[in-house]
């Protein structure tokens, strides 16, 4: 991509940040325009560079700035476009024969949606219930049948995260405007909405995470100029600076790893001529970091780092490591041993827990203990399926320098966050592409059924 076109793409999406904070009605505009410019996309290109790809990763990049903004037509909203675009996708260039896996991951999931049926309260909208707990899995489902063992080509998939990563920037300049004086709004060391743009800190914590890696392996990949890397710097800067005043420590840490992962693959792949180019680029990050981790400090006067030390704006230690949610951890598993097989059934556990606590809805925060309590032994079954493949994939896959950075943001954030949004069911697709570096004549040929 040329330097003035990506300059152009960076600003246009900047000035649609502030557009949207000015005229919130635009925020509605903006869904329609992502849904009907996307379908005609891909309806003119016909998949045949996998275009559905960047029309995917642009929706799930777009997804918290359109709840945070009330663009989202419904909540699920960004999770079924991805569908609904990834199946378009697979009209035109079908999928991979191979892909049983996944289909099998989706049928292990049958059991407890119909279990649900039977265990959900005659009280609970038990469609809406499902839906909207079974709404992130099945995109994980729908999205690792269209990647799975797909012929791409490396810049195809840097192509792919900018598309995630440019909404980014419109929210991230949303944010700046929207935030109110932190002096005012930072009181405590506990996630702060307010710093969110009045929405929930951990999904967008959790954004911004994937926003700094995206940008940061631009810095490495896509810098070709001096002006295109300070642009880069900027954004990383501040997405990164956002991200942290969210107080929600699980997306950043989870895209800080991404980012030392990243730097940990290249190096071992390259040749002593490029480490040396990599040590200087270490380098850069720690002081990129360091500088944005003391401005933070210095702007929230210390409780940043309070924070992420686990204590409160007092200095005390608090009690819970993390946040409270080991209770949510051990009903689950404890619903888990009642029900082994088959689980208690989609959305059973939220009621399980409101009937442990006295009316209070805590939804879970953990995939991973969720699957268990709510599909049992088909849920494991379904997780094994989920680590394994990948890992399979990466026998002949090993130009795909992303895969374990893919994989990483998946496992980290269905552990603090589940599915809540569409994030980790599409990057873990991602991980299952069959990544080239250079182009071959098989790469666009129609390779599926």
């Amino acid at each position: 991509m040329k330097d003035r076109n990506y300059i152009l793409l960076v600003v246009i999406h900047a000035l649609l940040g502030i557009l949207i904070y000015l005229f919130p009605f635009l925020s509605k505009i903006y869904a329609v325009a992502i849904v009907v410019f996307g379908f005609l996309y891909v309806l003119k290109t016909q998949n045949k560079s996998n275009n559905v790809l960047l029309v995917a990763g642009y929706v799930v990049g777009s997804e918290v700035f359109l709840r945070m903004t009330q663009g989202s037509f419904f909540y699920e909203f960004s999770k079924y476009g991805v569908m609904f675009f990834l199946l378009m996708g697979m009209y035109y260039r079908g999928f991979s024969k191979n892909a049983l896996p996944m289909w099998i991951y989706l049928l292990l999931l049958i059991p407890g949606v119909i279990i649900a049926t039977e265990t959900l309260n005659l009280t609970t909208d038990i469609r809406k219930a499902i839906l909207f707990n079974i709404s992130g899995p099945l995109c994980l489902g729908v999205a690792g049948i269209y990647c799975y063992n797909r012929k791409i080509l490396f810049t195809d998939v840097n192509k792919i995260l900018l598309f995630i990563g440019l909404p980014i920037i419109s929210n991230t300049v949303y944010l700046i405007l929207v935030t109110p004086d932190l002096k005012e709004v930072l009181v405590g060391t506990g996630s702060n909405p307010l710093t969110s743009g009045g929405f929930g800190p951990n999904q967008v914590a959790t954004v911004f995470g994937l926003g700094m890696f995206v940008f940061f392996s631009r810095l490495l990949f896509e810098s070709k100029s001096k002006l295109i890397m300070i642009v880069n710097m900027i954004i990383v800067f501040n997405i990164s600076y956002r991200g942290l005043l969210t107080f929600s420590r699980g997306g950043m840490i989870t895209g800080f790893i991404m980012i030392i992962i990243l730097l940990v693959i290249i190096y071992i792949k390259t040749n002593s001529a490029v480490k040396s180019k990599l040590n200087l680029m270490f380098i850069f990050l720690s002081i990129i970091m360091l500088i944005t981790w003391l401005y933070a400090s210095n702007e929230t006067d210390g409780l940043i780092e309070k924070r992420y030390a686990n204590q409160d704006a007092s200095g005390r230690t608090k009690e819970s490591q993390l946040s409270g949610r080991e209770d949510i951890y051990k009903s689950e598993v404890n619903a888990f041993l009642a029900s082994p097989v088959f689980g208690v059934g989609v959305a059973k556990g939220v009621e399980i827990r409101e009937a442990e606590t006295g009316g209070l809805i805590i939804a879970s925060h953990n995939e991973i203990t969720r699957m268990l309590a709510e599909h049992g032994i088909m849920g494991i079954f379904a997780l094994m399926i989920l680590f394994i493949t990948p890992m399979f994939l990466y026998i002949s896959n090993r130009e795909h320098l992303f895969l374990f950075c893919f994989i990483i943001f998946w496992i980290l954030t269905i552990n603090h966050a589940a599915m809540r949004i569409a994030a980790p069911a599409f990057i873990y697709s991602l991980s299952l592409l069959k990544v080239k570096m250079y182009e071959d004549d098989t790469i666009y040929r129609e390779q599926t059924v």
